[in-house]
Order: C-alpha cells, then sequence, then structure tokens
C-alpha cells in the first residue's frame, strides 16, 4: 500500500495568473518516472481534509533529497486547487501519496519516436518527459504540440523555447492557441483540427508512442483521430485530468 509522507512546500513559481508550481521537499520518497502523479492532502484545523491527484512536473529521479515539483492550476469550483495556489507559502507542510501510475510513463530505455500532445494544464507530466529526456541527452525524436488558450496561459514558456534549441533538433515545439494568438501568428485562434494534427505530429511511418494528456474530451478527440491516421492503438497512451 502506498503511504503519505510529509512534503514542506521550499520554493513556489508562478506559472500563469491563475497557475503555480510547488516544489516539495518530500520525507522518505522513493523518487519516481517522469509522467506519474502523486496525491495531495491538506488537513484544516478543523480536522477536515481534501486531497486530490496531481501530476508530477520533475523529471524522472531516484534521489531521495531531490525537490518534487507539481504545477497546479486554480479551478474556480475546486475544493483543493484555490489553497494550492493562492493560500500555500514557502515552509507550510502538506501530505503527499505516491508516485502512483506504471502505464502513462516514458523512460530513456525507450528508442522509439515520442509524440507529446497537451491540452491546457495536461502538459504537466509531459513536461515531465521532456525533463527527462533533456537529463540524458536522449537523442529520440520528442515532439510536442501544445494546445492553450493564449500565450499567457502557457506553462514552462522560456524552459521549453530552451529546451528545444538546446536539443541538436531532437525536441520540436508547436502551439495552437484556442483564443488568442501572439501578434502575427501564422495560425488562427481555434481548437485543434484534424488536418492540423496531421500536420503538426509524427506520422504512423516512424511508429512514435504518442502521449495525449488534457480534458476528457480533448483526449477523447485527439486519441480518435491517432488511431485514424494509422496510429496503432496500443502506441497511444492516454490521461485525463485528475481533481480539483
Amino acid at each position: 500500500m502506498v503511504e503519505w509522507h510529509k512534503a514542506t512546500v521550499a520554493e513556489i513559481h508562478d506559472e500563469t495568473a491563475t497557475a503555480r508550481s510547488l516544489r516539495l521537499k518530500i520525507d522518505d520518497w522513493p523518487g519516481q518516472l517522469s509522467g506519474q502523479h502523486l496525491d495531495i492532502r491538506v488537513t484544516a484545523p478543523d480536522g477536515y481534509q481534501a486531497s486530490r491527484e496531481y501530476s508530477i512536473a520533475s523529471g524522472a529521479s531516484t534521489d531521495p533529497d531531490a525537490l518534487v515539483e507539481v504545477s497546479i492550476e486554480e479551478l474556480a469550483d475546486g475544493e483543493l486547487s484555490p489553497y494550492l495556489v493562492r493560500g500555500v507559502e514557502v515552509g507550510d507542510m502538506l501530505e503527499v501519496r505516491g508516485p502512483v501510475g506504471g502505464y502513462f510513463v516514458w523512460r530513456p530505455e525507450q528508442t522509439d519516436p515520442v509524440q507529446l500532445i497537451a491540452g491546457g494544464s495536461g502538459v504537466v507530466p509531459l513536461m515531465s518527459m521532456l525533463r527527462t529526456h533533456a537529463a540524458a541527452g536522449h537523442p529520440t525524436p520528442m515532439r510536442l504540440l501544445y494546445s492553450v488558450r493564449a500565450p499567457e496561459f502557457v506553462f514552462y514558456m522560456h524552459e521549453l523555447m530552451q529546451l528545444a534549441q538546446n536539443s541538436n533538433d531532437s525536441v520540436m515545439l508547436d502551439y495552437a492557441y484556442t483564443r488568442q494568438t501572439p501578434d502575427g501568428w501564422p495560425r488562427s485562434a481555434g481548437r485543434l483540427t484534424r488536418d492540423e494534427v496531421v500536420q503538426l505530429t509524427l506520422p504512423p511511418e516512424q511508429n512514435p508512442m504518442t502521449y495525449i494528456c488534457g480534458p476528457n474530451s480533448f483526449v477523447e478527440n485527439i486519441a480518435m483521430w491517432m488511431v485514424d491516421l494509422g496510429h496503432p492503438a496500443e502506441r497511444v497512451r492516454t490521461e485525463r485530468f485528475g481533481g480539483a
């Protein structure tokens, strides 16, 4: 049984106006694979407890002393995310349980090309894979298609740019803005279409392993398109958002 661990908030970084990353020092943490998640639990002064599942943004690690990063977007009707985004301070104590998950993971020993497709904050576990890829100096092609409302809602913007620039062309980055684009952006704002997925993802002939994460409808549509385009269903791995 996976046990709860005490965690201290060591660092806080705002990702957007409605999202932040917390870096946690977790007691007796066993390490994690890229793409795994954990549960965070908070106990109120009256004893009421709330817990939710969040993806791990940190790359794979076996170092028990390494800080573990989670990136959380505030949901207006959320029970826990508003507190984690606006109420938590450095030095606060939380409880975490994990890591959890062995299906939606990428390991450096994998040699096939990788297609990552994110909807909104679904980029978090995919960022873990990109960080693991970069830390290993991995030559395998890894391409990210990131669908997001507008530039100000992009998580990890500068780090993503640096990863692509420093990868010797092994990392490719494509954005699809759904509501507002930067000035001069070649694509109009709007949801991804099937034709755009064809243009902005690795083709079936390259036999990539595909990881898709985001809201339910986004994941279902993109996964269906990928299979229709000829990607084997067993090579299209999906993960939906967790709780709030």
